[in-house]
């Protein structure tokens, strides 16, 4: 397992600053394995429960309001969005929630194997950031994501969304227990990122962080 770092360095935060501050583009949707963007590049993908929060934190981490669009309707999105800067050096992959009960049964079932298919097979994927709710936690549907990741050897690193939806106190609890949860796991990162898309707080963190991923795969 990897160990926890002391947080970003001045230089990782201004490097995540640039990487971020380009104008973003929506470069396709996949509605499965035939249809994936061509792995020629490296990827962050985001995943999270429906209604976590995805498209509102991307449209934050890139500060383009709009760019990642959410649906009000749990599990009306059903495709893989990928977002690109303009040097093409990476994508930001946009995966549609998880865990919703209201879809018709036919296109969960078709969802999940790509789902399952992409995170097992995507060699270009350095890194899925699982998005969790600060008010709930982990539940049994994301440990059910974490078993797999795990099992295809995909490093994963939860972030919480709307964390400015608590108390502080309860904040740090929510950042312990999933810490404890989190050692369980062996391809999970031990560092717990905290955002809100309200407040602004988080980001800077977050971009450094996958800024450092894109460096040391030597981009």
């Amino acid at each position: 397992m990897p160990l926890p770092d002391e947080g970003p360095s001045p230089e990782d935060i201004e490097a995540g600053r640039l990487l971020f501050a380009r104008a973003w583009t929506f470069s396709r949707g996949s509605p499965d394995l035939d249809h994936l963007a061509p792995d020629d590049r490296p990827e962050i993908a985001f995943a999270g429960r429906s209604n976590v929060g995805k498209s509102t934190l991307i449209n934050a981490l890139v500060g383009q309001h709009g760019l990642a669009r959410a649906s009000n309707t749990p599990g009306r999105t059903q495709e893989l969005n990928f977002f690109v800067e303009p040097e093409r050096a990476l994508y930001l992959v946009d995966m549609p929630g998880y865990g919703f009960a209201e879809a018709p049964k036919d296109k969960v079932a078709a969802w999940n194997r790509t789902l399952r298919g992409y995170l097992a097979g995507r060699r270009s994927l350095l890194r899925v950031f699982l998005l969790v709710d600060a008010r709930h936690g982990l539940k049994a549907v994301d440990n059910e994501i974490m078993a797999l990741l795990d099992g295809a050897a995909v490093s994963y690193q939860v972030v919480l969304t709307k964390a400015d939806k608590i108390k502080e106190t309860e904040l740090a609890r929510v950042i312990e227990k999933s810490k404890l949860s989190l050692a369980k796991h062996p391809a999970a990162y031990p560092d717990v990122i905290a955002t809100s898309a309200d407040k602004g707080t988080g980001f800077e963190v977050l971009r450094a962080t996958i800024a450092k991923l894109l460096e040391a795969h030597g981009g």
